[in-house]
């Protein structure tokens, strides 16, 4: 099993880099997740990690691209809630996968089931 060292803790993550404990989340924890993944996260990052995360408390689940993009829309605005703004600020990437994988992962949220 694959673990990340954060503040003194070891988180366990599963074998894709998701965190096992959903209640082992907290920010340090997505800019380490971030680092890993090579991302800076901004301002503009951590809006969209609290959007995934609320929409992850109202409907149980993580969701995949266009569920995402609606919600974002819904909450953010139209501007922001297009899937090119997703991929702009976190393009899919070959071994992390799709921007909502990869915004579920720095949210430590489950990988969303249907995403490719």
């Amino acid at each position: 099993m694959a673990s990340l060292e954060v503040a003194g803790r070891t988180i366990a993550l599963d074998p894709e880099g998701y965190l096992e404990n959903l209640d082992d989340w907290e920010p340090c924890v997505a800019i380490a997740l971030a680092l890993d993944e090579q991302v800076e996260l901004t301002e503009a990052h951590w809006e969209l990690i609290e959007q995934v995360r609320n929409f992850y408390k109202e409907f149980d689940h993580s969701p995949a691209m266009r569920p995402l993009v609606k919600y974002i829309g819904l909450n953010l605005g139209a501007d922001k809630g297009r899937s090119i703004y997703l991929m702009q600020l976190l393009p899919p990437n070959k071994s992390t996968g799709s921007p909502p994988k990869r915004l579920a992962r720095l949210a430590g949220l489950p990988k969303p089931d249907n995403c490719l």
